[in-house]
């Protein structure tokens, strides 16, 4: 990896994703955690804030060592104790069965073996638990597909991998999940082909 990748990327994604418009969709797919919370894609911390008081620990996966060190005041001022418990989610070093919920924001549109990531989660996630997610993807109007299909190619470039045009709900669906709630939507202030939300949580069965 570069110096981009390793060193400028993850500043540039803690201020984009620190944005104040993301604050109420943070407070929307973390209400419900609980118990022991496996979040993939912790970045530099910015959904700490939103965890809900009935979380008692959060086992916090992410690559970039950066990344990491930005999201130190968060960590130190959570009311929860997380801890970085792996670097890949793409293999997950914690036993089957360990967390009772799992949560991932602007994640899934970057893994490479997505649905590989997912299956682990899912090992993860005690039988019933839930995976909370909030993530960009492929859009409803084909008018803006055709838009995220043009921008791709630069999108992933620039921003490490990812993607505008993963259809996240079959994803989740095809790692064996079952979907119990979703919203699709635009970001506010953003342009429909980078802001086509997907906002749900879904059923490990």
């Amino acid at each position: 990896m570069g110096i981009y990748q390793q060193q400028v990327l993850p500043r540039l994604i803690n201020v984009l994703c620190g944005m104040e418009v993301a604050g109420p969709y943070r407070a929307r797919v973390c209400a419900g955690l609980h118990g022991r919370v496996l979040e993939i894609g912790f970045g530099s911390g910015h959904n700490v804030p939103f965890y809900p008081a009935a979380v008692t620990a959060v086992h916090a996966i992410e690559p970039s060592d950066v990344a990491w060190k930005l999201a130190a005041e968060r960590v130190a001022a959570s009311p929860v104790p997380v801890e970085r418990s792996g670097l890949d989610g793409q293999s997950l070093p914690l036993p089957d069965a360990t967390c009772d919920t799992a949560l991932s924001t602007y994640t899934l549109c970057t893994i490479p073996e997505v649905v590989a990531a997912l299956k682990e989660v899912r090992r993860v996630l005690k039988p019933g638990g839930t995976l909370h997610f909030l993530d960009h993807g492929l859009a409803e109007d084909g008018k803006v597909q055709r838009w995220q299909h043009r921008l791709d190619p630069l999108q992933g470039r620039v921003f490490g991998g990812c993607r505008l045009t993963r259809r996240i709900a079959d994803v989740v669906t095809e790692a064996g999940f079952v979907i119990r709630e979703l919203d699709r939507f635009y970001e506010k202030g953003s342009p429909k082909s980078l802001g086509a939300d997907y906002l749900g949580v879904a059923v490990s069965p």
